[in-house]
């Protein structure tokens, strides 16, 4: 507990003993006002005090006027233990929201550890402990193990571990070498790192993070925008109704007392606390739950709309797979596989095209690379290469058509790298970008929670994409679409009544992240303008993170839910049985205070993780 939250304790326990000594004295009158004055004024000096502050400045119909209101009319109709309970469990009921509320920042405030304190840079050969915003992009740092790695960039020199489980929600390392890429706000477990950094401060992974949760609870959701104009003007309207209740019957039978307590229970159980501490306390706990598990939120309006999406529509590249190529098949004719992957892999071992790199790395035995000479890149078409002092061809159908190779298209979809001597066919290989390993059952777990349909919008060719999605099980598939043409499919959804949630990770997926109801970004891989444009960032580039994300913002809208109606539900029902004279202060203060706790404890729910 906070040293404020200590102190409220401490007052409410000096309250509650005060009170009871106050119930047992034998005192009548003027001596028992004072002896339950002592506890209330204890307990309830700084709701009044609140209160005529607020009234000084115009702001009249609060929940602190209502207590104020309500406790200092029991007081005048001689109801001394009641206004001294009521103020007292006011006070509990506000004890328990600080706690909830203070519970659910946790996971939020956790994440602004994740801000590096200084970057170790290296400025003509010595190291100096600097700001990382004074660290320029292109200059090298070094991280020891123990420190949080303060920008994004490569690592020139060393191995180690990183937890990077404060961003992506990963618990097991990830190991880095030489050439890997390491995110701000990780932890460096092991080796020393000497990286070059490839973004300032500003732009870096754990900065964008920060910004995204600490604007989050700006955006609220719709229903909290409507429990706000609900209290608006549902507490003028009960102060009106009370105040009528205490006017208007004993000008009928006389007993002034008793439906003056009667407005006073009115004017308790009214207090609409509950629902405005609940409900955004709800959103808050969803949305510290979803960074726990490195999804991050932008909004509460963002959780409601996701807990409705009925269409889930992908990018392919990045996003359901890998964004990697690897050699799928090896088809040869008359010579060994193993021959065939050699010849290609020594005749590409000199080229950085993705493409080259996915069959040195499907050769995985060393490369002696003094066996290639003369290696001409053909625009377009392929390379040749002498290999072992004969001639190769390496490339696609156009090339082999140039050279009189009598080849033949493979039956298989992908990449296809045609391999001949001379004008000799040796066979081919075919290349695939690979898809993730969580992709196939993220999908079958988003038609798990009743999502309607799974769509595929990519730029790639029709029938890899359609063996992608055939893998997949994704519904449909739209294939061959320029950015603008991604956006058309899209608002052509949206007018035939789907929810759509997009999900996409390059820079052409800026315009359909903003368009879609729910706009979805890749945040390890994917570019700034996506995770800019996006609603929501996977932090780990994992799609299973989607229907994690589904189902903790239909939990968040449940308990929501849950909260509106148990809150209304009792306090109209108090409302009716306090004005026919059925219920009394003490039932009032659990249609007040009560449901405040239980509305809070139920709201607390939203923390906790999803038990899959």
């Amino acid at each position: 507990m906070t040293r404020r939250q200590k102190k409220t304790l401490w007052r409410i326990v000096a309250a509650a003993l005060l009170t009871l000594v106050a119930a047992l004295l034998p005192l009548e009158g003027i001596g028992k006002a004072l002896a339950f004055a002592v506890p209330y004024l204890v307990i309830g000096y700084d709701v009044l005090w609140s209160a005529a502050r607020n009234i000084a400045h115009g702001q009249v119909f609060d929940e602190k006027f209502l207590m104020a209101l309500a406790t200092l009319g029991a007081f005048g109709t001689g109801e001394y233990p009641e206004a001294a309970a009521v103020m007292l469990f006011y006070q509990i009921g506000e004890w328990f929201q600080s706690i909830a509320v203070g519970r659910s920042r946790k996971s939020i405030a956790a994440l602004m550890d994740i801000r590096p304190e200084f970057a170790t840079v290296l400025r003509d050969g010595e190291e100096s402990e600097v700001d990382p915003e004074e660290v320029a992009l292109g200059e090298t740092i070094l991280i020891r193990p123990g420190e949080r790695v303060p920008l994004d960039g490569t690592v020139l020199e060393g191995s180690s571990s990183l937890d990077t489980a404060a961003l992506t929600g990963e618990s097991l390392p990830v190991d880095v070498t030489e050439g890997a890429r390491v995110i701000s706000g990780s932890i460096n477990l092991t080796g020393l790192l000497r990286v070059r950094t490839e973004s300032v401060y500003q732009d870096s992974t754990v900065a964008r993070i920060l910004e995204l949760v600490e604007n989050s609870a700006e955006k609220k959701a719709r229903v909290e925008n409507y429990i706000t104009r609900f209290a608006r003007w549902y507490t003028p309207c009960v102060v009106i109704g009370a105040v009528l209740l205490a006017l208007i019957p004993p000008l009928f039978d006389g007993n002034w007392a008793m439906w003056i307590n009667r407005a006073l229970i009115f004017l308790v159980v009214s207090c609409p606390c509950a629902l405005v501490v609940s409900v955004p306390l709800s959103f808050f706990g969803g949305i510290g739950a979803a960074s726990r598990e490195g999804i991050l939120v932008k909004g509460a309006n963002y959780l409601e709309a996701l807990a409705t999406v009925d269409t889930v529509a992908f990018d392919k590249t990045g996003t359901l797979t890998q964004g990697e190529f690897a050699v799928d098949a090896i088809h040869p004719r008359e010579i060994p596989e193993d021959e065939l992957l050699d010849i290609a892999a020594v005749a590409e071992s000199h080229s950085s095209h993705p493409v080259a790199e996915s069959i040195v790395a499907a050769h995985k035995g060393h490369i002696d690379k003094s066996r290639v000479s003369k290696v001409e890149e053909l625009a377009g078409r392929g390379i040749r290469a002498v290999v072992d002092g004969q001639t190769f061809y390496v490339g696609n159908g156009k090339l082999m058509e140039e050279v009189g190779a009598d080849y033949h298209d493979c039956h298989l979809s992908g990449t296809v790298i045609h391999v001949a001597k001379e004008a000799e066919y040796l066979g081919h290989i075919v290349i695939n970008d690979q898809l993730k390993p969580d992709a196939k059952e993220s999908i079958a777990a988003l038609k798990a929670l009743g999502v309607k349909q799974t769509v595929m919008l990519t730029g790639d060719r029709q029938q890899v994409a359609e063996n992608a999605a055939r893998a997949l099980g994704v519904d449909r598939v739209y294939a061959q679409l320029l950015p603008a043409e991604k956006v058309e499919k899209v608002e052509q959804m949206l007018r035939d009544g789907a929810r759509l949630a997009f999900v996409g990770d390059g820079i052409n997926d800026a315009p359909v992240l903003s368009r879609a109801d729910v706009g979805v970004a890749m945040g390890a891989m994917g570019s700034d303008a996506a995770i800019e444009s996006a609603d929501i960032v996977l932090m780990d580039d994992k799609p299973s993170r989607l229907p994690l994300a589904v189902k903790l913002a239909r939990k968040t809208m449940r308990i929501v839910r849950e909260n509106i109606v148990f809150a209304l539900g009792v306090k109209l029902l108090i409302l009716a049985l306090g004005a026919l004279g059925f219920a009394n202060m003490w039932w009032a203060v659990f249609g007040d205070v009560g449901v405040l706790i239980l509305a809070i404890l139920n709201a607390m729910r939203c923390m906790l993780p999803i038990r899959n």
